[in-house]
């Protein structure tokens, strides 16, 4: 993976959540419920739910609270009514972004994203307008620091497991997978002990856009911080080469 670091837009991701632990906690609280309800409280029967805790761990999320919202997911299935929305439009100068969003209203949650893409110059658009500019992938993030496997020794083991790819970059290393594939890397490199640091099914984009204009790239902010700041919205993926 040459010409971008994919980690520094993780790093920026973590460092945001590490001074907002609260709001990825709830994000995951909420993921777990939908989970549990749709496909039980066993994790070993439920794909989704163990890709969930997964990445609750990734997030430095304590096992005693993953337990916690199981059970209350589990005692309260009738009680959750949230559903998953995606949204897809464009910021300054045609940068691609796509919103997830998990909601139990989507007027509010559609009202709260069309206000930040306008807040900050650009415009929601039409399902599929931009997300064919991405690949849909299983990403696992390792930092170097905590690592303690030799880099060569990581990429067989990550391949041998199912991994599509695997690139090493300053501070980190960096698996990509099919999403199919995913759970399965990832519960091999846990077997093994390696520390994640961020670990789940994301966007990635085939190509990234440079902003060289100050206005456009405040602007870029306004909506990403926006959207960033509404509980509602789970991920956001974009193309902006930061």
């Amino acid at each position: 993976m040459s010409g971008h670091s994919k980690f520094a837009n993780i790093k920026h991701k973590k460092e945001k959540n590490d001074a907002a632990k609260g709001k990825i906690f709830t994000i995951i609280g909420r993921e777990i419920a939908v989970a549990v309800k749709e496909g039980g409280p066993d994790p070993a029967n439920n794909f989704k739910l163990a890709t969930v805790i997964a990445k609750a761990k990734a997030n430095n999320m304590p096992n005693d609270t993953i337990e916690r919202g199981i059970k209350k997911a589990a005692g309260d299935v009738g009680n959750v009514n949230y559903e998953y929305v995606t949204y897809e439009g464009y910021g300054p100068n045609g940068i691609a972004i796509i919103v997830d969003a998990l909601t139990d209203n989507k007027n509010r949650t559609a009202a709260n994203v069309r206000s930040a893409f306008t807040k900050g110059q650009g415009n929601v658009g039409t399902p599929g307008c931009v997300s064919f500019m991405f690949d849909k992938k299983g990403q696992i993030i390792i930092d170097k620091e905590e690592c303690d496997m030799e880099a060569d020794d990581l990429m067989m083991m990550a391949l041998d497991a199912g991994a599509e790819d695997f690139s090493e970059e300053e501070d980190s290393f960096e698996v990509l997978t099919d999403p199919d594939s995913f759970d399965m890397v990832r519960e091999a490199l846990e077997k093994e002990g390696i520390p994640m640091m961020s670990a789940e099914v994301t966007m990635i984009p085939q190509n990234y856009v440079s902003l060289t204009d100050e206005t456009a790239v405040k602007n870029l902010q306004k909506t990403l911080d926006l959207l960033d700041d509404d509980d509602d919205v789970q991920a956001v993926y974009h193309n902006w080469d930061e």
